[in-house]
C-alpha cells in the first residue's frame, strides 16, 4: 500500500509537550479518505486526553476539529472526489440503527472508535520517522497533522467558496454549541437563556440563541474578556461569575431564565445553571466532565418542573447540520471569525497555552502545504 509523509504534532507522554515530528501515513482503506487538513482547532478534549483525564493510549496524534481537502479516496467509496473540501467530525460507525436514525452523536459505538486509536481491525494508520507505530484515529480524526486518514461516514462535503481553514471547529465545539440551542433546545422566540462557560461550546451557544430569536442570552463567566466578546456576538447581558451569578441572573429575567445551558463541564457550575432557571426552566449540559464527576440538584428544586437534559455534540446530526452552519457563517450570521485565533502547527505550544489561559477563545492550528 502507499504510504505518504507529513507533519504532524505528536504527545508522547503524559502532560507532555505536543512536538512536531515527521510521520507517515497509509494510503486509505477501501472505507476510507485522505485528507490534506487545512486547518484544526484546538478543544479541551484533546488537552483531557493529552493529560489523561480521558484515557487514550501514547504516544498519539491527537486533535478532532479538522478541515481539509480530499487527497485520496478508499475503492468502495461514493460521494466524495480528490479535491472535494470537507469537515470532519466524530467518530461515528455510519451503520447502525442510531446512526440511520439521524442520530450518529449517539452511536453506540463513538467511544470505541474514538479512543482505540486504531483501524477497527487493530492496525494503525500512522508510523513516526522510525517505523514506529502511533495512535491515531483519535476521535475519528488525528488532525492534528498535515495528512489525516479518516474514515468516510465522518467527513462532510463542504461548499468550495466557504472559508476551509476556518471551518475545522463546526467538527465538535461549534456544532455543540449551535446545536444544543438549535437541534436540541430549539427555544422559542422571546425566551430567555443563560450561558455558562464561554469557551468555543458556550460562545457558539451564544451566537445561536440570538440567531433563533431568543429575547434575553445571558452570558457568564469568569473571563472578563470572553463577556466582552460574548456580548460582541450575541449576549444581551454579560454576568461576572466572581459575583452573585443567581440573584444577577433574577433582576436580569424577573424570575430566572427559561433555559440554561452548562458549557464548562464543572459541577458546581452545571448545579449553578440548573438552579439559575425558573420552576419549569429546562437544563441542558454540554460540558465534558472530568471522569466520576456527579452533578448534585436538591430534590425539591426539580419537583417544582424542572428539566435537565444532556446532549454529545449538541445532539445534532451532523450531515445535514454543518452544511447549515456554513451557510449561516457565508451569510455573515454566525461571527466564528471572531472567536478564532491562527496559528502555524510549529507554534502549537503558543496556541495550547492561549487556550489554558482563556487569551483565545479558540485557537486554530493552520497547516503549511
Amino acid at each position: 500500500m502507499e504510504r505518504h509523509q507529513a507533519l504532524a504534532a505528536v504527545v508522547r507522554e503524559l502532560r507532555g509537550d505536543f512536538v512536531v515530528e515527521e510521520v507517515t501515513l497509509d494510503g486509505p482503506r477501501p472505507d476510507e479518505l485522505l485528507v490534506r487538513v487545512v486547518g484544526a482547532g484546538i478543544c479541551h478534549t484533546d488537552l483531557a486526553a493529552r493529560d489523561g483525564s480521558l484515557p487514550f493510549s501514547l504516544p498519539a496524534i491527537l486533535g478532532h476539529e479538522g478541515s481539509g481537502v480530499v487527497e485520496a479516496v478508499g475503492a468502495s467509496v461514493t460521494g466524495f472526489a480528490v479535491g472535494d473540501p470537507v469537515v470532519l467530525n466524530g467518530a461515528y460507525c455510519g451503520h447502525c440503527p442510531t446512526c440511520l436514525d439521524g442520530k450518529p452523536v449517539y452511536c453506540p459505538e463513538f467511544p470505541k472508535l474514538s479512543r482505540a486509536g486504531r483501524r477497527a481491525d487493530g492496525s494503525p494508520t500512522v508510523f513516526d520517522a522510525a517505523g514506529e507505530p502511533l495512535f491515531g484515529s483519535f476521535v475519528g480524526q488525528s488532525s492534528f497533522s498535515s495528512l489525516a486518514v479518516v474514515r468516510a461516514a465522518n467527513a462532510i462535503k463542504v461548499s468550495a467558496s466557504a472559508p476551509l481553514e476556518l471551518l475545522g471547529p463546526l467538527g465538535c465545539g461549534v456544532m455543540t454549541g449551535a446545536g444544543g440551542v438549535m437541534d436540541t433546545l430549539q427555544p422559542p422566540a422571546g425566551s430567555t437563556i443563560a450561558v455558562f462557560g464561554l469557551g468555543g461550546v458556550g460562545m457558539s451557544a451564544v451566537i445561536a440563541a440570538g440567531l433563533v430569536g431568543c429575547a434575553r442570552v445571558i452570558a457568564v463567566d469568569l473571563n472578563r474578556y470572553r463577556l466582552d466578546v460574548a456580548t460582541e456576538v450575541g449576549a444581551t447581558h454579560a454576568v461576572d461569575a466572581n459575583g452573585d451569578v443567581l440573584a444577577q441572573i433574577q433582576r436580569i429575567t424577573g424570575g430566572g431564565a427559561d433555559y440554561a445551558i452548562d458549557a464548562s463541564g464543572v459541577a458546581v457550575v452545571g448545579q449553578m445553571a440548573v438552579e439559575s432557571t425558573h420552576g419549569q426552566g429546562t437544563t441542558l449540559l454540554l460540558g465534558a466532565p472530568a471522569a466520576g464527576s456527579q452533578l448534585t440538584v436538591p430534590w425539591s428544586s426539580l419537583l417544582r418542573g424542572r428539566t435537565i437534559q444532556g446532549a454529545i455534540m449538541g445532539g445534532a446530526n451532523p450531515r445535514h447540520f454543518i452544511p447549515r452552519l456554513v451557510d449561516f457563517i457565508a451569510q455573515g450570521k454566525f461571527p466564528l471569525e471572531r472567536l478564532v485565533r491562527y496559528f502555524d502547527l510549529g507554534q502549537i505550544a503558543e496556541a495550547v497555552h492561549a487556550l489554558e489561559t482563556g487569551e483565545v477563545i479558540k485557537p486554530v492550528v493552520r497547516m503549511r502545504s
